[in-house]
């Protein structure tokens, strides 16, 4: 058996339920259509190329032509039922998102295969030889590998079907882990910033404190500026008043001495 058979069987063994619980194999209903989707595909190319034998030997081909018509009939249901299987899984999570695009790229071979048999039918497209070998060798489209015959990797190479399961539960026990540390990280980073935050609150309340200090005392210096200034002019006013009557007496002394004179000129 070809790795990539092996492989294939593999991947479509059924679900693995619970992180660690039992492996239960399930027929899955997506690959079971796809294999007779195919099968399908396959007895289309076989009867054009039967019919294309009998057009070039003049023989009757309406009986063939009545059979595939209805087999592309068919085909073409298939694949729509295939696509509302894919599209359930997907949007359910029954399949993983990997998984989700190798279905795709299966589908998406067999959208091209039906149109090639339809142009082949119509005898607008290729020869059905080509066709036969496309659907043989897994897909027609080129530059598209068919997903199932991918090189296996060496990490999977020689393992069962048990030992893949268990290296895959490590894979996702390690990435459990890093989102463990990564979500203690985001949890420490986030308790820093509440820190900061509260800090920076404690400071704003500081400044609007010094603020408010800073105010008062401003208003204390422009109260007691104007004291000062009173007091100035009240000392200025005083000290003229001082000298007012001192100049009078003095006034009045010499004028008593001169009016002592004139009244006794002998005393002069």
């Amino acid at each position: 058996m070809s790795r990539a058979s092996r492989r294939s069987q593999l991947l479509r063994a059924g679900s693995v339920r619970g992180a660690g619980g039992d492996c239960r194999m399930a027929p899955d209903p997506w690959f079971s259509t796809y294999d007779s989707t195919c099968q399908i595909a396959q007895e289309i190319a076989e009867k054009i190329q039967q019919r294309n034998q009998y057009e070039r030997n003049g023989e009757n081909t309406t009986k063939l032509t009545v059979t595939i018509r209805a087999l592309l009939q068919n085909l073409k249901e298939k694949i729509a039922l295939l696509k509302d299987l894919l599209l359930r899984a997907v949007s359910t999570r029954q399949i993983t998102q990997l998984e989700g695009d190798r279905r795709q790229n299966l589908l998406d071979d067999l959208v091209t295969r039906e149109r090639l048999l339809l142009a082949s039918f119509k005898n607008e497209g290729a020869e059905p030889d080509l066709i036969r070998s496309s659907l043989m060798t897994g897909g027609a489209k080129r530059g598209v590998p068919n997903p199932w015959l991918f090189e296996e990797p060496e990490e999977t190479r020689g393992l069962g079907f048990d030992e893949i399961r268990q290296q895959q539960q490590k894979i996702i026990q390690e990435q459990d882990a890093g989102l463990d540390a990564l979500s203690s990280i985001i949890s420490r980073q986030k308790q820093m910033g509440q820190e900061i935050g509260n800090e920076l609150d404690e400071q704003n309340e500081i400044i609007d404190d010094l603020a408010n200090l800073v105010e008062n005392t401003d208003e204390k210096l422009r109260t007691e500026t104007r004291r000062v200034n009173m007091v100035d002019r009240k000392s200025t006013s005083c000290a003229s008043l001082t000298w007012c009557p001192l100049g009078c007496a003095l006034l009045a002394f010499d004028f008593s001495q001169r009016l002592a004179q004139h009244s006794c000129p002998s005393c002069g």
